[in-house]
This record gives structure tokens, C-alpha cells and sequence, in this order.
């Protein structure tokens, strides 16, 4: 049987517009985000990321919150220790997005030992495990060596001297908070610093500080923007304290007591002056 060359290419056609519709379908189910903005090609594959985010938290604004009930070694010691910037995390961060959780050869276990280590500069045992686990197996280092490098890090960056144990609470923009570092860390390259703030009086909450693999400074990538971080003209930095503080829905700060649903509020004058 004879086939004419148009009929050839008819079928053709239609053989394509065939194939065409899954592909339509199933990118018309995918949200916005996931068409404009698709996650990497390899994503979640140990080892393969483009830099290191180090994350420092302002240890007080973490107390003031509820979450703080479960972070007694952090927030509700009875040695009257108190913690200003401790250690949040190492996190591996692609230039738009960042890897987690990334399967690897073994159990994600973090030996007690290093637990214990760490706790010096990351005062609470939960959190040095999650953070392996979610972070630290993209890293492709074992978990002596990715805390080995979080302290190292970590140690790098000098405080300026009025965060250290501030007694008193402090006012200061984003801005000069990024300034004041760059100047006490003349290394830091421009852009490797993003501050984040958030809840009432816009409280300062963490600093992310960007390296790359081989731990020298460099500029931060798209998830360290900084108007997404922190758009507030000035933050409210809570002081030291030994023991957690909750606020109440006025913005007063009452001292946390647990096993108590009812919180008895102490008159403590808040950032707005309420």
C-alpha cells in the first residue's frame, strides 16, 4: 500500500499534539512557584550545594517566645548564665533555594559526645540534632566534622562588644547592626551579611553570615534578601537574661512560669513605651 507524503505528515502532527497534552496538563497543576521559580535539577544531593549560610541567634528574642518552654538548657538555666548570640545553624544554600534532609549512607545520628560539645556555643540538645538532620546531611560531612566546621566559623566572626551581654535593651536599624559587624570583621566581604527581624517591636532574631566551601567570606545569594529578612527601619534588641521571659498581648513583658496556664504579667515598660 502506497502512503502520500502529506498523509505522512499529518500523522505526524497529530502524533505530536498527542504528546503535547500530557505535558500541557501537568504543567498547568504545577503552582506559580514551582513553574517561575523550579528547584535545581540535582536538589538534595549531599555535598552538592554553592555556599554556607551561618546562622547566628539573638539568643533573648528566642526565650521570649513559647517555644522557649522546651529549650530550658537555653533559656530557663539556674546558674545564671546568660546567652547573647549562640549558634542557630550551618545551613548549605544554593544560590536560589537550598537543598534538606538529603539521604545519605548512614543514620543521620549525632553522637551524644559531640551533643555535649556543642552545647558551649549551641545551648540546646534538640536543636544540634535537628540541624544535622536537615542541614547538615547536605553538607557530605560527617557529623564531627560539619559541627567541626560550624565552630570554626562560628569562632570566626567577633561581636562587637555592646551585643556580648547587653543588660539593657537596645534600638538600632538593620543597617548599622550590618555595619557595626563589617567594621569589628574587616575580612567580611560586602553583602555576606543579612539580618532578620520579626515579631513585636520587630525584635532582632538572627544574622546570617555567607561563606563559601572553602570558609572564606563571601556575597550571600537570593535567600538572603535582605527586605525579606527584615524591612523594619529599626529592631528592638531584647537584653540578656537568664531566665525566659513570654510577652503578653500588650506588648509587656511577664516572666514565664511553667506548669501554669494562667501567667501573672510583671509591669516591665516594653520597646513602645506601653
Amino acid at each position: 500500500m502506497r502512503i502520500s507524503f502529506s498523509n505522512m505528515i499529518a500523522a505526524a502532527a497529530a502524533a505530536l499534539a498527542t504528546l503535547a497534552v500530557p505535558a500541557n496538563a501537568q504543567n498547568r497543576s504545577l503552582w506559580p512557584s514551582q513553574r517561575f521559580n523550579p528547584p535545581p535539577v540535582n536538589a538534595n544531593i549531599a555535598g552538592q550545594f554553592d555556599y554556607y549560610a551561618l546562622i547566628l541567634s539573638w539568643s533573648p528574642t528566642h526565650c521570649s517566645t513559647e517555644s522557649s518552654n522546651f529549650d530550658d538548657q537555653q533559656c530557663n538555666r539556674g546558674d545564671g548564665k546568660r546567652y547573647s548570640f549562640v549558634l542557630h545553624g550551618l545551613w548549605p544554600q544554593y544560590e536560589k533555594g537550598y537543598p534538606s534532609d538529603c539521604r545519605i549512607n548512614r543514620r543521620p545520628y549525632v553522637p551524644q559526645p559531640l551533643i555535649d560539645k556543642m552545647l558551649d556555643i549551641m545551648p540546646a540538645p534538640g536543636l544540634i540534632i535537628h540541624e544535622y538532620k536537615k542541614h547538615g546531611t547536605c553538607s557530605g560531612l560527617e557529623p564531627q566534622a560539619y559541627f567541626g566546621e560550624a565552630r570554626k566559623l562560628f569562632q570566626s566572626v567577633k561581636v562587637p562588644e555592646r551585643y556580648k551581654n547587653p543588660f539593657e535593651a537596645q534600638f538600632v536599624s538593620p543597617g548599622e547592626l550590618a555595619a557595626e559587624f563589617a567594621k569589628a570583621n574587616p575580612g567580611l566581604k560586602p553583602g555576606s551579611i543579612a539580618i532578620a527581624c520579626g515579631g513585636a517591636g520587630n525584635r532582632l532574631k538572627e544574622i546570617h553570615f555567607c561563606f563559601g566551601k572553602d570558609g572564606q567570606s563571601r556575597a550571600c545569594g537570593g535567600n538572603e534578601n535582605p527586605r525579606r529578612m527584615c524591612s523594619a527601619e529599626r529592631m528592638y534588641v531584647p537584653p540578656v537574661r537568664s531566665t525566659a521571659r513570654l510577652e503578653d498581648n500588650t506588648g509587656r513583658e511577664a516572666p514565664m512560669i511553667k506548669q501554669n496556664p494562667i501567667r501573672r504579667p510583671r509591669l516591665i515598660e516594653g520597646p513602645n513605651g506601653n
